[in-house]
Parts: C-alpha cells; structure tokens; sequence
C-alpha cells in the first residue's frame, strides 16, 4: 500500500469483530513503531500487549470512574459524562487487542516519541487491513498507581499511546478535515 494511501484512508475505528489479531501480525505492527524517529535515537517506548478481555473490561470501568471524577466542567465534559455514565459504554470498544505504548525511559520528548510510535503502528495496522482507535480516555487512569498496578507496569513508565486494535466490522465513515492554516515566511 503507498503510504499516501495509508494517510488518506486510515479512520479511527470503534466497531470491531470478535476476530483475534494474531500474534505474528501484533509483532510486526510493533516493527513498524520502533521504526519510528525519536529524539537522539533514544527510542525510550516499551509495548505491552493487553488480550485478556477481562481485564480490558475492568481497566475501562475503572477508567471511566476515574474520568468521570477528574473531568473539568465545561462544554464537552458534558458530552463525555453522558457516555462515561453509561454501563454499556466500553473505552475499548470490544476491540480484541489493546497496545499501551509507555515511556520507558525518562526524557524530554518521551511523549512525542511514543506518539511518533504510535502513527506508525496505527498506519501499519491500516495496512494489513485493520482498524485502530487512540484511546484518550484511558490515558490519565492508566498514568496512576492504580493504573500502571492493573497492566503490570513499572512506576517508573510513562503510559502514553493506549492504541486498540481489531478487525472493524465496517469501513469507518470517511471525515471532513479542516483547511490547514499555512503561514508563508520569505
């Protein structure tokens, strides 16, 4: 696939199938992560990969507690609130693989170079023909004690990239995007 195609096609997807990713293709899109550039080559990212549907079940009710008790007031908190408050709403989507991309290494960048990790995963993914989500609401729970004590992480981690990923029941919908704002100097 031209990676142009990859850029263009690939959709935050949140409907899966019940369909196992198979290990050898988790290994490779986790190639195609630490083949990301990070900052001095430090590559400071460490994968762990969450099957256990139990487990996934319990971080999301755990996490949707622990957003609903952190989350600031306002417009979309609102929006957010009515989803984390229903019992049926799942962060994960049912998806049958959970990739937590942490820092594993203090640094300065440590975040932007588990995002970069991240992308390259998600394109790679959409690749071999399945679909991906960033999972944004697991991200603070999973920054806790508690959290990092549910995965087996070590304190010392940075929890980054919660990416899900799965076979999607259907192609997501394309999105309209934004014109970019480009500023032109010299």
């Amino acid at each position: 696939m031209n990676i142009n195609d990859a850029i263009l096609g690939r959709r935050s997807t949140r409907e899966y199938t019940t369909q196992a990713v198979d290990e050898h293709i988790i290994r490779g899109l986790i190639n195609a992560a630490v083949h990301a550039p990070s900052a001095v080559n430090q590559q400071p990212w460490a994968f762990t990969v969450i099957r256990d549907q139990g487990l996934l079940d319990r971080v999301s009710r755990e996490a949707k507690a622990y957003m609903l008790a952190t989350m600031p007031s306002g417009t979309r908190s609102e929006h957010f609130r009515s989803m984390l408050n229903d019992e049926n709403f799942h962060i994960f989507y049912h998806a049958p693989v959970l990739i937590l991309i942490s820092g594993n290494a203090p640094g300065e960048w440590v975040v932007e170079d588990c995002a970069l990790a991240a992308e390259n995963l998600m394109l790679a993914a959409y690749a071999d023909g399945l679909g991906t989500c960033w999972i944004g609401f697991a991200q603070g729970f999973l920054n806790t004690p508690d959290g990092k004590k549910a995965l087996g992480l070590p304190a010392e981690w940075t929890p980054v990239a919660p990416i899900i990923v799965g076979h999607p029941k259907s192609a997501p919908l394309p999105v309209s995007h934004k014109e970019p704002e480009i500023r032109w100097i010299g």
